[in-house]
């Protein structure tokens, strides 16, 4: 019976592993909010690492995060690097803009889990307001893939992107 009972939890972590194996080696989170808002009013809010801060909602997650700016005040190599408890600790640098169209960020975890990530701002006009995307795309190592196979990316991740582009558009039809 013991023997029987070993046999299935090694078939149930074999076929586990393998089924982790099989998943994809990248992923891609991406939402999307209409702001009411001239692209130039936006894209400042994201360019520029402190006003960033205003509307980032993994600092409202927890306001006695430490920070530290570095780098240019705003546009490429601009840096802000983060330790919190609650969201952990990372870095973040503005490596490409493209004036009040696109800005795009390395993204560096140490901890909870150490990531390498991108993270990308597009800025589309439509009409009066302005169509906005955050996405971040990065590669999944197979430790990631095997977590994945439990807690999906975008269903953690997801929501933190909406509430954001809702802050964001609270700021930039504010102002």
């Amino acid at each position: 019976m013991l023997k029987t009972l070993l046999i299935i939890a090694v078939a149930a972590v074999g076929l586990l592993l393998a089924y982790a194996a099989t998943r994809p080696d990248s992923f891609r989170i991406e939402r999307s909010l209409r702001i009411e808002a001239p692209p130039e009013r936006i894209y400042a809010l994201i360019d520029d690492l402190h006003r960033f801060n205003l509307w980032n909602p993994f600092l409202r997650k927890d306001p006695a995060t430490q920070g530290i700016y570095s780098g240019t005040p705003s546009g490429k190599g601009a840096r802000y690097a983060w330790q919190s408890d609650k969201v952990g600790v990372g870095q973040m640098e503005i490596v490409d803009t493209t004036a009040a169209s696109s800005v795009t960020m390395s993204l560096d975890f140490i901890t909870p889990f150490e990531a390498h990530n991108m993270a990308e701002f597009t800025l589309k006009p439509d009409a009066n307001a302005t169509q906005v995307t955050w996405a971040m795309h990065g590669p999944v190592p197979f430790l990631s893939k095997l977590m994945q196979v439990f807690v999906s990316m975008d269903r953690m991740v997801g929501k933190d992107f909406e509430d954001g582009l809702s802050n964001l558009k609270t700021l930039a039809e504010a102002s």
